[in-house]
């Protein structure tokens, strides 16, 4: 049996990270993500730009190859996932960007108004690329997101291995 890839979600969050609000984001990615397969580890954090950065830097320096955020993707002041997800990753994928707004216009305008990115780690010694994607807090988001990124998780982190295409 193959060992779990490593995944890693990070909610994004001044409620949850103070306590105010359960992180039910985080954990509905986690349970979709373990039942897809993966070895899943979790972080909550404070919105901001430096916050985000240092929770990927570590989720990246853990081995985590697929890191989910959730949160902070918005227009509101302190919505800086994108901004701190920006200086982490080597290569964008504005397709699948593109895609996964897209797909969320079709249940809510509001999906519309996401800025989260998509993008890639390049291979380093000690640790391998990764693929990076920044989702709503929703749940329903998370749950949106995720179906549509299931078919192209596996490809993806392939050819960051140096797989052919």
């Amino acid at each position: 049996m193959p060992t779990p890839t490593p995944a890693h979600v990070i909610t994004v969050s001044n409620r949850s990270a103070a306590g105010v609000r359960e992180d039910t984001s985080g954990a509905l990615a986690e349970k979709l993500l373990t039942d897809a397969g993966f070895a899943v580890t979790r972080a909550l954090v404070p919105d901001g730009a430096d916050n985000v950065q240092a929770a990927l830097t570590a989720a990246l320096a853990s081995g985590a190859r697929f890191v989910l955020t959730t949160g902070g993707t918005g227009v509101t002041p302190t919505d800086r996932t994108p901004e701190g997800t920006l200086g982490v990753l080597d290569r964008e994928l504005p397709g699948l960007a593109e895609l996964l707004r897209a797909e969320a216009v079709k249940k809510t305008p509001f999906g519309a108004i996401t800025r989260g990115l998509v993008g890639t780690t390049d291979s380093r010694p000690g640790r391998p690329g990764a693929l990076i994607v920044n989702l709503p807090g929703k749940p329903a988001a998370v749950e949106e997101g995720l179906a549509v990124l299931f078919p192209l998780v596996g490809h993806i982190l392939d050819q960051l291995a140096g797989g052919d295409h």
